[in-house]
């Protein structure tokens, strides 16, 4: 069975925080991700970037694969990302 592996390497082992100022409508917004590799099949693993929670520490360098709660069904019964992405480390039961 192949696995959808997602890679974090030393360099990406930081924070990256984007702020939204605020409107009439709300106040200011925090956006945390990290920067991870996703290996899709090809010669190469393709950049992306997986959301993190307020106060959520950054992940480790290391492979790893998502977790059944990164998953949801959707409209139309259809498989879909949760919002929130859960990373396991590669190998470990979850």
């Amino acid at each position: 069975m192949t696995k959808l592996i997602i890679e974090i390497f030393k360099e990406n082992e930081s924070i990256d925080t984007r702020t939204i100022p605020a409107n009439e409508k709300r106040g200011e917004l925090k956006l945390y991700s990290q920067v991870a590799y996703a290996h899709l099949g090809g010669k190469f693993p393709v950049e992306t970037s997986i959301g993190l929670e307020e106060g959520q520490p950054a992940y480790i360098a290391g492979k790893y694969e998502l977790h059944q709660s990164s998953f949801q069904v959707g409209n139309y019964d259809r498989l879909e990302f949760s919002r929130k992405i859960v990373l396991v480390p590669l190998g470990k039961d979850f």
